[in-house]
């Protein structure tokens, strides 16, 4: 899974518990998203979290 290049969010693991208290393996998947991106007057592809995207960290070209 793909990691966010600007805040470096990626993938979480943890387990899936069970009402009988059984665990088993799960992951959490960031939201990222491969979008063209202003960086130095250029545009380039990154990828993203849309957290850094509300929060204007980038500028969308």
């Amino acid at each position: 899974m793909a990691k966010c290049d600007i805040c470096g969010k990626g993938v979480h693991f943890g387990n899936n518990v069970s009402h009988s208290h059984r665990k088993s393996n799960r992951v959490w998947n960031a939201n990222i998203q491969h979008v063209s991106v202003k960086v130095n007057g250029a545009t380039k592809k990154m990828n993203v979290c849309t957290s850094c995207l509300r929060s204007k960290k980038v500028e969308r070209a």
